[in-house]
C-alpha cells in the first residue's frame, strides 16, 4: 500500500511539473500564438502546436527513461518481488502511463493557449 501511494505521488508530482513547465512556456510564448492566431491559423492549429511539441519531448523522456530503467534494473534485480527485471508489461505500462498523464498535463495550459485574443496578447509586447 506504501509503494502504490508513493507511486501515485510521484505521478501526482510529474503531472503538476509538467503542468508547469507548459504553463510557463504557453506564457512566454503569449506574442508567438497571438501573431499566428492574427495571421490567421485556427484554434485546433496552436491547439496541436502545443500539444505535438510536448509530447515529443515526453516520448524521448520516455524512450530515454526505458533505456536507464533496463540498466538500472539489473542493479535491483534481488530487490524486485515477482517481477523479471526486464518484465516488457511492466516497464510499457509505466511509459504509456507517464506519456499519457504528459498528454492532460500538457492539454489544459494548451487549450487555454487557444483563448488568448490576438490583440491583446500583441498589446503587452
Amino acid at each position: 500500500m506504501v509503494v502504490f501511494l508513493f507511486g501515485v505521488l510521484g505521478l501526482a508530482l510529474s503531472a503538476s511539473g509538467i503542468y508547469g513547465v507548459v504553463s510557463y512556456v504557453v506564457s512566454r510564448g503569449t506574442h508567438e500564438i497571438g501573431v499566428r492566431i492574427a495571421l490567421g491559423a485556427q484554434k485546433r492549429q496552436v491547439l496541436w502546436m502545443i500539444i505535438t511539441e510536448t509530447m515529443a519531448l515526453a516520448v524521448i523522456g520516455a524512450v530515454l527513461g526505458l533505456g536507464l530503467a533496463a540498466e538500472v534494473t539489473r542493479l535491483f534485480a534481488s530487490q524486485l518481488f515477482r517481477v523479471s527485471p526486464l518484465d516488457p508489461l511492466t516497464l510499457g505500462i509505466a511509459s504509456l502511463t507517464l506519456v499519457g498523464v504528459a498528454l492532460v498535463a500538457c492539454y489544459v495550459p494548451a487549450r487555454r493557449a487557444t483563448k488568448i485574443d490576438p490583440v491583446e496578447a500583441l498589446r503587452y509586447e
